[in-house]
This record gives C-alpha cells, sequence and structure tokens, in this order.
C-alpha cells in the first residue's frame, strides 16, 4: 500500500535545527509542489525549471520512487518540506567492479543556509554508501555555485576531475 501521509513515513534521520527538528524522509509524490519550489528557488533553477506542469516531474517522481537504486529524500519542518536531495547507486567495473553513490538536485531553503541542514543531508547520504559498500560518493555542482563549491569542499569533496555535459 502507497502511503500519502508524510506522518506514516518513517524518519531516516532527526536533528535540531534553528528553532525545531528536522526530519529526513523519503519524498513522497505529495511533497513535489515543494520539492520543485526549492529547485525553482536559485539563478539556475528559475531559467531550467517549469513548475506550471507537473506531469514530467511526476513521472521522474515514478521512476526514482520505484526503483530501489534511487532514492528522493526531503528533510521535513514543522510539516513543510525545506530540504531535498537524491541519491543514487551505481553499479560499475572500474574501481574493481566497485559502487558507487550520485548525490544530485541538492536544495536547502534559503532561511535554513548556514544552519547545518545540508551538511546533515550530505554525511546522512555518506553514511548510506558506506552501508551499501560503495567506494566512492560523487556530485556534480554548476561551476557557478562557489559557494556550493566551498561547502563540499568542506565536507571532504575533492574537485579531481573536469565534468562534462551535454544537452539534447
Amino acid at each position: 500500500m502507497v502511503t500519502t501521509d508524510p506522518a506514516a513515513v518513517p524518519a531516516l534521520v532527526t536533528a535540531a535545527v534553528g528553532h525545531g527538528t528536522l526530519t529526513l524522509r523519503r519524498a513522497l509524490k505529495g511533497d513535489l509542489p515543494q520539492i520543485l519550489r526549492l529547485l525553482a528557488d536559485d539563478q539556475l533553477g528559475a531559467t531550467r525549471e517549469s513548475v506550471d506542469d507537473s506531469g514530467p516531474y511526476e513521472q521522474a517522481f515514478d521512476a526514482i520512487d520505484g526503483d530501489p537504486a534511487h532514492l528522493l529524500v526531503v528533510g521535513e519542518l514543522d510539516g513543510d518540506v525545506v530540504a531535498t536531495f537524491q541519491l543514487s547507486f551505481i553499479p560499475g567495473l572500474s574501481r574493481k567492479g566497485s559502487w558507487r553513490a550520485q548525490i544530485e538536485a541538492v536544495r536547502v531553503s534559503d532561511v535554513l543556509r548556514g544552519q547545518g541542514v545540508g551538511a546533515l543531508m550530505i554525511e546522512w547520504a555518506i553514511e548510506q554508501a558506506r552501508q551499501r559498500g560503495c567506494s566512492l560518493v560523487q556530485l556534480t555542482t554548476d561551476k557557478s555555485r562557489v559557494a556550493a563549491h566551498r561547502f563540499y569542499e568542506r565536507l571532504g569533496f575533492v574537485a579531481s576531475h573536469e565534468g562534462m555535459k551535454l544537452t539534447l
């Protein structure tokens, strides 16, 4: 049975932040409007996200939610979704056939930045990667996101590779 009640979804982790308690949990389809607001609420997302048509996002959500190699997580504070990220587990032949974890679409509400929410999410994701036997955690961040680069470096990430993308 698929639940639509956030209170029925087990907490992945809880932590005190600011004046409340942040709960990380698996995202529900009903969280999509708040997730989309987070994705669109920055200089890059404002131009590439289209929150007017939720259809493609709903299809993507169903694909992510239906695949055990992917997890869409939200951070909830006082009933509001204030943070999100996607964690994916990828098998590979390189590195002696090891698995890697991919962290994508990390967003924290601007009113909570600098309060440890992002670090909590990334540290939780790293621990999940360890538990799944991954040898590497990777992420991409746009070259223009200088503050994000500093944040990830503080958490131990190294800009060891040059990433490339081809928009289709």
